[in-house]
């Protein structure tokens, strides 16, 4: 038996300016092999493209990634500001019916950054269009100079709630983070268990109450240098496992007993 796929939910960009392309960051499909030990696959996350159904047809699990574009405040009841930044609706399009589909199914799903957003949208949640400019938040957004180290670099503490589905995975109450978004959640979704805060008290880490199987999600980057961190190898070990499950016919359980 090969290793289960998982579907990389990419976003839509143009290169050199000019041609558009559907593009997934390295360090994605190198955690979902060397970590999670599946196979990563692309997906051209556009609905004149691909089907919900189709997908779930030939993958075993789905990673949401990062990205510059942000989900459209449409999706969640409101109105597009300069504040929200740039959009993907076509990937807006498919992944929120995704989840959605695989939350009902028990087909994994691991969040990262604005999958860790579209996980809540898509369950009714709403977000914030910047962060920063809340009282008594900090900056999370990506150092704008530097080497990837330093945009990369851990600077706050998440910290779990105690006996919850990430102290579970982590093994660890409260774990250092690196932190790279702009946008978080305001309201969450029905279902969505908000299980990890930053030190400022934002959202950091969420699941899907009494979802068919795994449906977890992080607001911050676990996928850089993932083989060697030990916050990060632990969600991608877990990704793996109930990927394989899944491609084994294996019937999933609710997601806190799963991990």
């Amino acid at each position: 038996m090969g290793r289960p796929v998982i579907g990389i939910i990419g976003n839509s960009y143009l290169l050199n300016d000019q041609y558009p392309v559907h593009a997934g960051g390295v360090m994605n499909s190198t955690a979902v092999a060397e970590v999670s030990g599946c196979m990563p696959m692309l997906v051209p996350s556009c609905p004149d493209l691909v089907s919900v159904g189709e997908l779930m047809d030939c993958c075993d699990g789905f990673l949401l990634t990062g990205g510059r574009p942000n989900v459209h405040p449409e999706e969640y009841g409101e109105a597009e500001t300069p504040a929200h930044g740039e959009f993907d609706r076509a990937r807006d399009k498919v992944v929120l019916e995704l989840v959605r589909a695989c939350v009902a199914v028990g087909q994994p799903v691991f969040g990262i950054c604005r999958g860790f957003q579209e996980v809540n949208v898509a369950m009714g949640g709403t977000l914030y269009p910047e962060i920063r400019d809340l009282p008594g938040r900090m900056n999370h957004r990506m150092p704008p100079d530097g080497t990837m180290e330093e945009k990369f670099e851990l600077r706050h503490d998440v910290r779990f709630t105690k006996g919850g589905v990430f102290h579970g995975v982590m093994g660890a109450e409260v774990v250092r983070t690196n932190t790279l978004h702009g946008q978080g959640i305001k309201t969450a979704g029905q279902r969505i268990v908000v299980d990890g805060h930053a030190e400022d008290g934002t959202p950091e880490a969420i699941y899907v109450e009494g979802a068919a199987g795994f449906t977890l999600a992080v607001q911050w980057h676990p996928e850089y240098e993932a083989a060697k961190d030990p916050v990060s190898r632990p969600l991608f070990e877990a990704f793996g496992a109930a990927a394989r499950d899944w491609a084994a016919g294996a019937r999933p359980t609710a997601v806190a007993r799963a991990v």
